[in-house]
């Protein structure tokens, strides 16, 4: 479920500044498309509130995941890789219960960028639990649940394989078409409680063999509580 080539960072931060490559183009513009392969593995539901120029907001009111523990790396996609591949064993049985489980999407990595001075950054795993496991989702060594009552996302769509370089450019994107609105205040105000406030989310939902219709996302998670604003949401 993770893609592109691993470059050499080395000596590189992982931040915005290096994601200003332009040799990569995204196959397409699919903004507010369902991922086709959710039609046929299970995905988490979710509504759509608000559809912006360029983003739309979704309302994931219940959401459950299993999330490897943070993986230091100066690379995305080699982070990503390890994960999967921790979790992949998980799915087929490498957990307390013995169970093996379907298979879903999205690959959802969540990425701490680092503020140096060592250059590694922070990437947590996760796969979404199928309904059938989420009443009793099977333990394993170095994984934890992550359990989301109700969780809101402004989400960006784009096409092709996610590489080390324009995960960073469509995150950019994903700022600039929010600033200014009311979400980006929201935004703003829910992350000023975290510890790590630049953190976003890249949701994958394609298998690499698959070189057609691909659907990426960027995430930028938040909660609407304790938020001060107009906004009309239906809980």
């Amino acid at each position: 479920m993770y893609s592109g080539s691993t470059m050499a960072v080395s000596k590189m931060c992982f931040s915005f500044s290096l994601f200003t490559v332009i040799f990569w183009v995204s196959l397409s513009s699919i903004n507010g498309a369902l991922p086709p392969s959710c039609k046929s593995i299970e995905c988490p539901s979710y509504a759509t509130i608000h559809e912006g120029d360029g983003f739309e907001i979704r309302r994931y009111n219940f959401s459950l995941w299993v999330s490897t523990s943070p993986i230091q790396d100066v690379s995305f996609v080699s982070a990503t890789r390890t994960g999967f591949l921790e979790l992949f064993d998980y799915i087929q049985g490498k957990n307390k219960y013995g169970t093996k489980i379907e298979m879903t999407a999205p690959v959802m990595t969540e990425v701490f960028p680092s503020s140096g001075p060592f250059c590694a950054s922070e990437f947590v795993v996760s796969f979404y639990v199928p309904g059938a496991n989420q009443a009793d989702p099977p333990p394993a060594q170095g994984l934890q649940a992550q359990k989301w009552v109700k969780k809101f996302a402004a989400v960006r769509q784009f096409g092709g394989f996610v590489s080390d370089y324009n995960i960073g450019q469509e995150a950019s994107k994903l700022h600039a078409s929010l600033l200014g609105s009311k979400w980006s205040t929201a935004i703003a105000k829910s992350k000023s409680h975290d510890d790590k406030p630049d953190v976003f989310t890249v949701a994958q939902y394609n298998s690499p063999f698959e070189f057609s219709g691909r659907v990426n996302e960027i995430w930028l998670l938040f909660d609407m509580q304790d938020v001060s604003m107009h906004i009309k949401v239906t809980i």
